[in-house]
């Protein structure tokens, strides 16, 4: 009996209704915009509206999965965030109710900062290895927040992606080698009762790269390709310049040194998206990947290396491989065309909507209509959220 490739039947993300352009923020702050630009690699970033959060983004993303593949077989949903609006109840839940899921589906969320969308991709594969007929639905949603005048106030950020996991993909399949690596290290984390997040920044970088270096010698003494066999790299990207400066730390480390110009270069077709969208946390390496895919370069049969990393700190490197055919399971345009849709705010306007630091304790909330979206969050009812669809 022929054991079937497992992978992705599809993929698309989704963002927030609003944008603020970075020169705008290095203006008010009075610093040269190519510190944005050039230094972190960053133009843009997605605000949500009022009416938005990380359940109105992933059911949007998840929307379209379910409009163009066969779901037959549907019995899974996780829903991975470290942006979570409940201690209890996951995210995914309100997802389903939002798309007219059937009952008869298990709902689950993971959190380990940006990794868990690869985790959850990870668990996804395990269920459909054991039960070939069934699919699994993985989104991976967030909203990146940091305090106003922060230095990590610019890589703020906000959107979702949605994928299919199942048996014979059409569009990737994820090969079984994966290399794992995880520390505890105190570079990144949000208590409870904060809406942003808390770095330290001597421990960011070199945290990140351990990590890499770690998740790599694992993947290798696990049968994963060499170096050169590997045709593209996908890294979670915080800016985007982290991803250059992983793939140079990655490139020394296998003894393939490249000068930073080159490695800029070699990671182009990755940031694209990153770079204009800003961090979106457990969604951010698949968005390098969907940049990857949406480009213009035939990638059949090409393998792609993906690095996901997480802080606090846990990564995972695994590669896939892209299939005959995938062109036609691109949603290219519609990426496009989301983008082009966010509506530009000025600073005022973004410090307006900016949540402040502690968690509202808000038992009643009244959202106004913001959002073009398909979902809102209309507010709070008795301490209890509530969406619905718009008609969109």
């Amino acid at each position: 009996m022929t054991t079937p490739a497992l992978g992705i039947q599809d993929i698309t993300f989704a963002t927030a209704h609003h944008r603020l352009d970075l020169d705008l923020l290095a203006q008010h702050l009075g610093i040269d915009p190519a510190k944005f630009s050039v230094g972190i690699g960053q133009e843009a970033m997605s605000l949500p509206a009022e009416d938005e959060d990380v359940v109105t983004m992933g059911a949007a993303a998840a929307a379209r999965i379910l409009a163009d593949n066969d779901v037959e077989g549907l019995r899974t949903l996780i829903f991975a965030t470290e942006s979570g609006i409940d201690q209890s109840k996951a995210a995914g839940v309100h997802v389903a109710a939002l798309l007219g899921l059937p009952a008869q589906i298990r709902v689950l969320e993971t959190k380990q900062a940006c990794y868990s969308g690869a985790g959850a991709l990870q668990l996804a594969l395990g269920v459909v290895a054991r039960h070939p007929e069934e699919k699994v639905l993985v989104i991976a949603s967030d909203v990146a927040r940091y305090d106003l005048d922060s230095p990590g106030e610019p890589t703020q950020g906000a959107a979702a992606v949605a994928f299919l996991v199942q048996a014979d993909p059409a569009l990737l399949e994820v090969e079984p080698a994966s290399g794992v690596h995880t520390a505890d290290v105190p570079d990144f984390w949000r208590p409870n009762h904060r809406v942003t997040a808390l770095v330290e920044g001597k421990f960011s970088i070199s945290a990140y790269m351990d990590a890499l270096e770690g998740a790599w010698e694992d993947y290798r003494a696990h049968g994963g390709a060499a170096f050169e066999e590997i045709d593209a790299f996908c890294y979670h990207q915080p800016f985007t310049m982290m991803a250059v400066k992983a793939h140079q730390r990655l490139r020394r480390h296998v003894g393939e040194p490249l000068p930073k110009a080159e490695v800029v270069e070699e990671l182009a077709p990755t940031v694209g998206y990153n770079r204009v969208v800003g961090n979106s946390y457990t969604a951010s390496v698949f968005l390098a990947l969907l940049a990857l895919l949406d480009g213009d370069a035939d990638l059949t049969g090409r393998r792609i290396g993906i690095f996901s990393y997480g802080s606090g700190a846990v990564s995972e490197f695994f590669s896939v491989r892209v299939l005959p055919g995938y062109r036609a399971h691109l949603h290219r345009a519609e990426h496009a065309a989301q983008l082009a849709a966010r509506q530009p705010v000025d600073v005022a306007r973004y410090r307006e909507l900016h949540p402040g630091t502690a968690v509202s304790a808000a038992e009643q909330q009244a959202n106004p209509r913001v959002t073009a979206g398909p979902y809102r969050f209309v507010g709070i009812e008795g301490g209890v959220r509530r969406y619905e669809a718009t008609g969109a």
